[in-house]
């Protein structure tokens, strides 16, 4: 964070659309103020094209004079049930709105809004640093009014609410996780008293609907060190009523004096270490729910101890289920996660045994074009403390990786799909689309995965009426 004075922040400011801006606003005698988010990245010095401006009057009528002076090369959209209007200019956009003060009902997010002074709109405000303020008028134009010290609390990298956290959650629940996700995006920390309102208030999220809360947990997962945020989301009981698969995963047991690891902050450490290398969204959610059937298959062996066998086939059923209720989309994001997490132990079951061409085969053919994805994934979850062991798992990897590159080299699509499909096999014995035709098909794949015989088209019609023989197909 730097510190700027009001001359510093007049000098960042003067820019055609703020100078613009300047001019309506004096010219129709109205205060106006650039808000919240651009000014306070201006301190922390990162980018930002989305502007707030506040106006102590009719942000409309400012917003229109303003695209009447700027002419065709800007956009204007006008929201009059929302009091708001939007000027799109030069790749930036300006969000106008009058000053005003909200008061809420307990069942509703949604405020009664009467029009107000800047101090009102500051008061409404979600954290200090938010609330922060620069003069756009002629006469004081870079003046930073920050009257809930939001600068100090940048500096001490500090969440916090400019009024009675209580109240300011339980009016807008939505805050409660805008709190934790600003925590997450920005490397701060929770101010105590703001915090344990968190836990006061969880309950209130449930009137929140799924797309906003979606929207926030996928700014949170996106985040440099998206750990952070589930550990505060945990901690303030909004995880149980969020997610409450990933939670059930909190938990250790002991029998015997043997004991399985944690797999809540296991998987944590999964996701820190897939966004360390993917700004994929949808590869860092696989990350954060590759375990979650482990709860519902976790058994006691008194000779192997705690086992999960099947947990990555449960965890997938589990996918669109999540999906659904969070709003996420349940197109090919939904599946494309439902594979990675159905997919995640296959490597490594490899990587810790002997690496046959056999098994490299049938793991390219079921992750497809995925495959580097899923291979990311996988290094990720190898969390181990046994360095001898990490470095045995990181060392068969590099071979699985060779080998599939190979495999990728020799056109894989044409080496692993037979030349014989399921229409001729039907139209060879005219038979209707059957189970005798799948396992027919499955024959033939299987023999060209474990390279039992070439995928040519002689040696594979041999194989095919072998089996067919067997099975009691007439062959014609």
């Amino acid at each position: 964070m730097r510190n700027l004075t009001d001359v510093e922040l007049a000098q960042l400011l003067d820019k055609d659309i703020f100078r613009q801006i300047s001019r309506v606003a004096d010219d129709l005698r109205v205060e106006c103020y650039v808000v919240g988010g651009y000014v306070r990245d201006l301190f922390l010095e990162r980018p930002s094209n989305d502007i707030d401006v506040v106006v102590v009057g009719s942000g409309i009528q400012v917003a229109e004079a303003l695209k009447q002076q700027l002419g065709r090369k800007a956009h204007l959209s006008v929201f009059r049930n929302f009091g708001t209007a939007q000027v799109k200019c030069g790749g930036m956009e300006v969000e106008f709105v009058g000053a005003r003060k909200e008061s809420y009902s307990h069942d509703s997010r949604k405020p009664h809004v009467e029009d107000g002074t800047l101090e009102d709109d500051q008061n409404r405000r979600d954290f200090t640093i938010n609330a922060l303020a620069i003069c756009l008028n002629g006469d004081r134009f870079g003046e930073l009014v920050d009257p809930f010290d939001g600068l100090y609390d940048m500096e001490d990298k500090l969440i916090r609410t400019p009024l009675d956290p209580d109240i300011t959650f339980s009016d807008d629940p939505l805050r409660m996780l805008r709190c934790v996700r600003f925590a997450t995006q920005l490397g701060f920390f929770i101010d105590d008293e703001t915090f344990d309102a968190l836990g006061r208030n969880a309950e209130r999220i449930k009137i929140i609907s799924g797309e906003r809360i979606m929207e926030e947990l996928n700014k949170i997962i996106a985040a440099p060190t998206p750990s952070r945020g589930f550990v505060e989301l945990h901690r303030s009981g909004l995880l149980p009523i969020i997610l409450p698969e990933l939670v059930a995963l909190d938990v250790v047991e002991t029998r015997n004096g043997r004991k399985h690891k944690n797999n809540f902050y296991h998987t944590l450490e999964v996701l820190d270490n897939v966004a360390l290398h993917s700004d994929n969204l949808w590869l860092r959610w696989a990350a954060l729910l590759h375990d979650i059937g482990k709860p519902k298959s976790k058994r006691w062996d008194p000779l192997q101890g705690w086992t999960f066998h099947n947990h990555n086939f449960l965890g997938a059923k589990m996918v669109p289920t999540i999906f659904r209720r969070l709003k996420l989309p349940m197109d090919n994001k939904m599946k494309y996660v439902q594979k990675m997490v159905d997919l995640h132990m296959r490597p490594i079951v490899i990587a810790d045994q002997e690496v046959t061409d056999s098994a490299v085969r049938r793991l390219l053919n079921d992750a497809g074009d995925d495959i580097d994805d899923l291979m990311q994934l996988c290094e990720a979850d190898i969390t181990s403390k046994n360095q001898v062991r990490k470095q045995q798992f990181l060392d068969n990897f590099a071979t699985v990786r060779v080998k599939l590159q190979d495999l990728k080299e020799r056109d894989y699509k044409r080496l692993l799909q037979p030349c014989i499909d399921g229409n001729e096999i039907m139209e060879l014995f005219h038979l209707p689309p059957s189970r005798e035709v799948g396992t027919l098909k499955q024959t033939l794949k299987d023999a060209v995965l474990d390279n039992k015989v070439p995928n040519e088209r002689e040696p594979l019609m041999q194989l095919l009426l072998q089996t067919a023989r067997e099975m009691g197909i007439v062959v014609s």
